[in-house]
C-alpha cells in the first residue's frame, strides 16, 4: 500500500475525464492546446476551388494536422447540381507535407481519392531501395499550385473577429462562430 500523500488535496474541482486509457486523460476536449503563444486552436478545413468551406474540424493547437483528416472526410458532403444524394468523396485532395504519411495515403486510397501531396525529403531519403524498394509516389506539380485555395478560405474565415481571435471558452460555441462565418462566405459567393 502506498504511503499517504502529503499536503493538501488538489483544488481542481473539474478534472479532465478519463479517456480510453485512464493513465492518459483526455485534455483537449475543448480544442484548446498549449503552445509557445499560449492557448491555441486549429481549424482544419476542406475547401472547394472557389475558397468556400466544405467541412471543418477544430482541434487543440499542439495536435498534428494529419489526425484531423479522417474526421474531415467523414463530415464532407458535396451537393450535386441536380437531384440526388450529396457526394462524400472528392475527386482529389491537395494537402501539404504534413499530411504525407502512410496512414493518410492509405486512407485516401481506400476511399479512391487521388492524393496530391508532396513527399518530404526525409521520407524520400528513407525510402527502401532495391528489389522491394520504394517506387516514387506520383505527384502533380501543376495541380499542387492550386493548394493555396484552402489558405485563402482560412483567410476569409479569419476576417471575422470571432474566428480570428477565439474568446469562447467552449468548443461548440467557437465551432458555431466558424459555421456562421462559413455561411456568410457561401452567401457572398453562391453556387451558380
Amino acid at each position: 500500500m502506498p504511503p499517504p500523500a502529503r499536503g493538501a488535496p488538489s483544488n481542481d474541482k473539474n478534472p479532465p475525464p478519463a479517456g480510453p486509457n485512464p493513465a492518459k486523460p483526455v485534455r483537449d476536449r475543448e480544442a484548446l492546446g498549449r503552445s509557445r503563444g499560449g492557448l491555441t486552436t486549429k481549424i482544419h478545413l476542406l475547401a472547394d476551388t472557389r475558397c468556400r468551406p466544405l467541412a471543418r474540424v477544430t482541434s487543440a493547437g499542439q495536435r498534428h494536422d494529419s489526425l484531423a483528416l479522417p474526421p474531415l472526410l467523414a463530415h464532407l458532403r458535396i451537393t450535386r447540381r441536380g437531384t440526388g444524394r450529396p457526394r462524400t468523396r472528392p475527386g482529389r485532395l491537395l494537402a501539404d507535407k504534413a499530411y504525407s504519411s502512410k496512414a493518410t495515403r492509405s486512407c485516401l486510397r481506400r476511399r479512391h481519392i487521388t492524393a496530391v501531396i508532396p513527399e518530404p525529403a526525409d521520407q524520400v531519403a528513407n525510402r527502401r531501395r532495391g528489389q522491394r524498394g520504394g517506387r516514387p509516389l506520383s505527384f502533380h506539380a501543376e495541380l499542387y499550385k492550386q493548394r493555396n485555395t484552402v489558405e485563402r478560405a482560412i483567410s476569409k474565415l479569419r476576417q471575422h473577429r470571432a474566428v480570428a481571435t477565439r474568446y469562447d471558452k467552449r468548443d461548440f460555441v467557437y465551432r458555431g462562430s466558424v459555421d456562421v462565418a462559413a455561411i456568410r462566405i457561401w452567401l457572398r459567393d453562391p453556387v451558380p
